[in-house]
């Protein structure tokens, strides 16, 4: 977003009362913006002069001489994209249609009005915030993931108040950059050793694009890119979704396919062998082949859950209550 933070101002002389803006501005960037510049009373064009300058560098953004606009004076920057409201002038309206912003085109504006031995002027500043992100992110788990963000603006990235990645559906934090500062003392724990930024050249270029490594599926869902620097701040979205498995999730498909499987072979044939043959040394074997292999499938399985999800506390409940079952057993 572009801002226009201003108040209202004017300076006279002589009775010449030239006001400015009085509240903020909000607009798209490609967008426009009306910088109002104007007296309380209809003018005479005559010896009317009115002068619109960048303040910070002197750049002639639009003049008005000899009752006509002088677009040849202008900064070719400005060039049929800053114009008066003709019509308007006689009337004291003296205000700028600045068209097809950029973040060049931030800074500080004056309005200056002369008429004969009367003057006047009003300032402004126009300030703009872009933040820019990715589209949605598919992924394996177990891999790396880079959620795009991107700040255009014409404060210095290592000058803005903060940049905070979130995940939206719980607002965990997951990376702060503040005061110029990685703080990884905000990271969620979830997040830990995990996540990063691109390096101190990315952030001085405004890349503030993070990079998560060993994805997990708890991770899936939308993100948050926030950006505040005093009154201005804006925010982009990316979001990772669908993600897929990786070849350690096949592997623990295949155990838990195992174990069923073994368990359906208990089910549908060794019980009604034994109960037809009766007990034997193969059908007890058959029987513990059965009964302990699912148990020693279903702990590796979570072996590597636990590993990948890095979920232990789960991990090691359920390998404890697999333990006092084949203990049982």
């Amino acid at each position: 977003m572009i801002n226009v933070s201003h108040s209202m101002h004017f300076d006279s002389v002589a009775g010449l009362h030239v006001l400015g803006p009085s509240g903020p501005l909000t607009l798209e960037p490609g967008g426009s913006v009306m910088l109002p510049c104007y007296v309380e009373a209809p003018i005479s064009l005559e010896g009317l002069e009115v002068e619109w300058r960048r303040t910070d560098s002197e750049t002639l953004v639009h003049l008005f001489q000899d009752g006509e606009s002088q677009p040849e004076s202008q900064d070719l920057a400005f060039s049929g994209r800053a114009s008066f409201f003709s019509e308007e002038v006689q009337h004291g309206n003296f205000s700028l249609l600045l068209t097809n912003l950029t973040t060049k085109d931030a800074g500080d504006y004056k309005c200056s009005v002369y008429r004969q031995q009367e003057t006047g002027q009003t300032l402004m500043t126009l300030e703009c915030l872009i933040v820019t992100g990715g589209n949605a992110t598919f992924r394996y788990t177990h891999g790396n993931v880079t959620l795009n963000c991107t700040v255009a603006s014409h404060i210095p990235a290592e000058e803005l108040e903060e940049v905070a990645w979130k995940k939206v559906d719980q607002e965990t934090i997951v990376l702060v950059f503040q005061e110029g500062v990685i703080e990884t003392g905000f990271t969620h724990k979830r997040f830990k050793d995990r996540v990063e930024f691109f390096g101190p050249e990315e952030i001085l270029n405004g890349n503030f694009s993070l990079r998560l490594k060993d994805v997990r599926m708890e991770d899936e869902g939308l993100y948050r890119c926030e950006v505040f620097a005093g009154k201005l701040a804006a925010h982009a979205t990316v979001e990772i979704l669908h993600l897929g498995f990786s070849p350690i999730h096949y592997v623990m498909l295949f155990l838990w396919g195992c174990t069923c499987l073994c368990g359906l072979l208990l089910v549908l044939g060794c019980i009604p062998y034994t109960f037809c043959k009766g007990p034997g040394n193969a059908t007890v074997s058959i029987q513990h082949v059965l009964v302990f292999c699912p148990n020693i499938l279903m702990f590796v399985a979570f072996i590597l859950w636990g590993v990948l999800e890095g979920n232990y506390f789960v991990f090691v409940l359920m390998c404890l209550v697999i333990i006092s079952d084949f203990l049982y057993d």
